[in-house]
């Protein structure tokens, strides 16, 4: 870690605090501390709750946090309830009076929150909560959102292009052929797509796209003509950040999956000896490396190889 990067963080933290209005006596106008709203979040959320479990949750000092509840039970918003294993414990929950005090606050944030948005485009939307995405799953893994495969949305097939020949030049080395390659592919794959024998999966968190991979008929690389039976895994690919989760795999295993429900007899695929961990990926699957072929490719001496996956 590096001082600079220490500043940067600062920085954004001082940034990013001010343009939401955390350093306002109160929250979205209301009569609550920021510290007083989160606390009646959590209990609108996810009472009953203990003062211990709510301490840990918030990361708060015990006996802050005990002065924050002490008040709130002074203004009658909260009410306890027996814990029901433990009789010297007590759970916490909003009152009556404090769901009443708690609705307001709820959209008068959300209310805030969406005038934040409201001035930018539907790609910059996009891209500020991909970047909030980002930051939760590196800095807390666990409790990041879970990454589901869909199908390709608007703009997905202009990313995959784009982070395609970016992550190839700066990892790789591969010139702008590359990304032109994966262009006409993409482009192939919207003018002659059969829905029952292709598909196209984005692997995303929530508005973050983390990977790519596709599933095509198989062609003759002479003739252009179909080759019966085989279909052809393109495309694959994942953003640093996300290697290691099992996204990968998940993918490749996708393609495997509607291969067979498709009736293919076989999958192919073309990639480079360099390309180490989605080689990894493939042999767990179960392809074989069927040949190789030393070749000069998109700007660099590299060795092609032709796996085989049969069904």
């Amino acid at each position: 870690m590096s001082t600079e990067q220490a500043l940067d963080v600062r920085a954004f933290n001082r940034f990013y605090t001010r343009r939401i209005g955390m350093l306002a006596p109160t929250l979205s106008g209301s009569e609550f501390t920021l510290p007083e709203a989160r606390v009646l979040w959590e209990l609108a959320h996810h009472a009953p709750v203990s003062a211990a479990a709510l301490s840990k949750t918030l990361q708060l000092d015990a006996g802050y946090l005990s002065r924050l509840l002490r008040g709130l039970k002074g203004r009658g918003l909260l009410a306890e309830q027996a814990h029901p294993s433990d009789g010297r414990q007590r759970l916490l929950k909003l009152s009556t009076a404090g769901k009443r005090a708690f609705a307001p606050l709820d959209r008068g944030s959300q209310a805030e929150t969406e005038a934040l948005l409201a001035p930018l485009s539907t790609p910059q939307r996009q891209a500020l909560v991909g970047a909030m995405s980002r930051i939760q799953s590196v800095l807390e893994p666990d409790a990041a959102a879970p990454v589901e495969l869909r199908p390709p949305q608007p703009g997905d097939l202009g990313w995959i292009i784009q982070r395609h020949g970016a992550v190839y030049a700066a990892e790789y080395g591969l010139d702008a052929r590359f990304e032109a390659l994966v262009a006409r592919i993409c482009a192939d794959f919207v003018d002659h797509l059969k829905p029952e024998r292709e598909a196209c999966w984005i692997a995303a968190r929530g508005a973050e796209r983390l990977g790519s991979v596709m599933l095509v008929q198989a062609r003759d690389e002479a003739s252009g003509r179909l080759r019966p039976g085989t279909a052809q895994l393109r495309l694959l690919l994942l953003e640093a950040h996300a290697r290691g989760l099992g996204v990968g795999k998940r993918l490749v295993r996708q393609c495997s999956d509607f291969a067979r429900a498709a009736s293919y007899k076989r999958v192919v695929l073309w990639t480079q000896q360099g390309l180490t961990a989605a080689r990894a990926i493939y042999a767990a699957e179960g392809y074989r490396l069927m040949d190789s072929e030393n070749m000069r490719s998109f700007g660099q001496q590299v060795v092609s190889e032709r796996w085989e996956l049969t069904l």
